[in-house]
């Protein structure tokens, strides 16, 4: 078990990597962000529903029981994903990503409720430097205040959505889990594309730069790495997880800078938030690994 925790800490963190670039493909999309999260959502769902069909059948079985947890798991990734990408639009990918650090924090009170175990005392610790690094960065952002509020509600729901999972992969397969959330997910985004004035229609206007950046959005970014988080959260805890995941900023804001340039500058006072963030994720991995060694 514990050699299958440390290989699970670098897997997670190629994972990081790869959902650094997503935000990345969020702002070079030139589409509304609830189409963008509608063809991730699908893309997604058919390349698991093939590999199910022909290697692994048996995991398309739904049962009564964990028909309402996979609709949660769908309702809560989809209105993420959707707040995600809409965020990036109205501000910057430095700004969004930079507020997904909150999730530490929220995950280091909620796990202990959720699972019912003890609050560790250095896991609050970091969550609360991280939001030390974060009134930093809010100090450099304060009228950007529409875009911080959906941005903390987005990682709220994925705070929510990993405790979920980490729930449900102790009785289902991961890659059950990942398929029907996803599904569910589809259905919830395509009702409200239905029930609303936007229009289907807009998808032929999509370049053909722009479907590369979606397919790889879909496959490598969603349903690759959605079914591998998941597997991950039998040998991690949540709150490592998100806690991790604060580098996903790190590798984002890095690549913009290198893509966008000038647009995603920020102040001084920006990156040494962003440093005080990365200082506690390392800080946990260390003191987890040293538990586990």
């Amino acid at each position: 078990m514990r050699k299958n925790n440390f290989k699970s800490l670098i897997h997670l963190h190629f994972l990081i990597f790869l959902w650094g670039f997503t935000s990345i493909f969020g702002a070079l999309i030139d589409l509304n962000p609830i189409f963008i999260v509608w063809l991730r959502l699908a893309i997604a769902s058919i390349l698991i529903f093939i590999y199910l069909f022909f290697f692994n059948v048996s995991s398309l079985k739904l049962s009564t029981s964990s028909f309402l947890k996979f609709l949660l798991g769908g309702f809560l990734i989809s209105i993420h994903w959707y707040l995600f990408f809409y965020s990036i639009k109205i501000s910057s990918i430095s700004l969004t990503l930079s507020i997904l650090s909150t999730a530490s924090l929220m995950t280091s009170f909620l796990e202990p409720i959720f699972y019912k175990r003890p609050f560790k005392i250095y896991e609050l610790l970091f969550g609360l430097v991280a939001v030390l690094g974060l009134l930093l960065i809010f100090g450099t952002q304060s009228e950007n205040y529409l875009a911080i509020t959906l941005s903390l509600i987005c990682t709220l729901l994925s705070v929510l959505f990993s405790l979920l999972n980490g729930h449900l992969v102790q009785k289902y397969s991961s890659i059950q889990i990942s398929f029907y959330e996803l599904i569910f997910g589809l259905l919830i985004i395509s009702s409200i594309i239905i029930s609303s004035e936007y229009k289907f229609s807009k998808l032929y206007l999509i370049k053909s730069s722009e479907w590369i950046y979606i397919f790889i959005l879909g496959s490598l970014c969603t349903a690759y790495a959605f079914v591998a988080s998941t597997y991950i959260l039998k040998f991690i805890t949540p709150y490592t997880m998100m806690m991790s995941l604060n580098l996903e900023p790190v590798y984002g804001i890095f690549f913009s800078l290198i893509i966008f340039g000038e647009k995603e500058y920020m102040g001084i006072q920006f990156y040494i938030g962003s440093i005080v963030i990365l200082f506690c994720v390392f800080g946990n991995i260390l003191l987890k690994h040293k538990k586990i060694s």
